[in-house]
């Protein structure tokens, strides 16, 4: 029996990168995965690879359940809508993913360099289109999660110790990503719930993949993804992690997939263990 069977999760984001694969890896773990995105196949934001039903179509193809929702989280009616329907297909939310992201959005060179030379927009993308939509569907499934006492929340996020992360606006977000995870953690204090904050490496994305001309049959002769990752290998992170019955002792911490990695004695797709991102 896999070991997530009977488990209902939701991942938000799931058109593609760290999405993508976590979806996938909770499916073949035996979840039934509602995944949410404004990608549909062959109308997909901006053009990029990936969507919710291409997403959904790897799941079943390896044997899961799984439902293509498609959702704009910085809209609260889509959100309550989402969860609604969760509840009333399934009555009841194990697992929720907080992935979704709105920098990839904006058309700007994320080249290092002062904040005041970047647009204003750039909060809007982060923290609207980021934070808020994450925190959106915090406010709308914790009630359905706390009908069982039970759960776990998971918000993808970055860190390296503390480390700038390259970009005043990145930076500050997902440093509020890991404080609102502490935060959460203090809330849900006295329930069953659990809420973490787990940190891929760098991964080749899609979209990453694009920028050097690759694909995932040719990384290897790129160079500069030399030390790169997929985003399965976050995916088997929140995979472990959901299937760990003392996860609440992880309560309000920011973890990383390469620690998780060598906890829970899982690779990445291609067999590599894939140590920590280092900055």
């Amino acid at each position: 029996m896999k070991r997530l069977a009977g488990k209902i999760a939701l991942v938000t984001g799931g058109s593609r990168g760290a999405g993508r694969g976590i979806a996938i890896e909770l499916g073949k773990a035996g979840a039934v995965v509602y995944i949410s995105g404004r990608s549909l196949r062959g109308t997909t934001t901006h053009g990029f690879p990936g969507s919710i039903d291409e997403t959904v179509e790897e799941i079943l193809n390896n044997g899961g359940e799984a439902y293509a929702c498609r959702c704009d989280h910085t809209n609260d009616e889509d959100t309550r809508a989402l969860i609604e329907r969760i509840r009333q297909e399934q009555g009841r939310l194990d697992i929720l993913v907080n992935n979704v992201w709105g920098l990839h959005d904006l058309e700007v060179n994320l080249q290092p360099k002062p904040f005041w030379e970047y647009p204003l927009t750039m909060w809007d993308a982060t923290f609207q289109s980021g934070i808020r939509a994450q925190i959106a569907t915090n406010h709308y499934a914790i009630p359905l999660m706390l009908e069982a006492d039970s759960g776990l929340i998971v918000h993808t996020t970055f860190r390296d110790q503390d480390k700038y992360l390259g970009t005043f606006y990145y930076d500050l977000a997902k440093n509020a990503i890991n404080r609102s995870v502490f935060g959460l953690a203090h809330d849900l204090k006295n329930t069953k719930i659990t809420a973490v904050a787990v940190s891929p490496g760098w991964m080749r994305t899609e979209l990453v993949l694009r920028t050097f001309d690759t694909d995932e049959d040719h990384w290897m002769e790129v160079e500069a993804l030399k030390h790169t990752e997929s985003p399965y290998y976050v995916g088997r992170a929140v995979s472990a992690l959901a299937g760990d019955d003392e996860v609440q002792l992880k309560n309000g911490q920011v973890l990383q997939a390469g620690d998780l990695a060598r906890e829970y004695g899982f690779t990445d797709i291609d067999g590599r263990f894939v140590p920590p991102f280092l900055i």
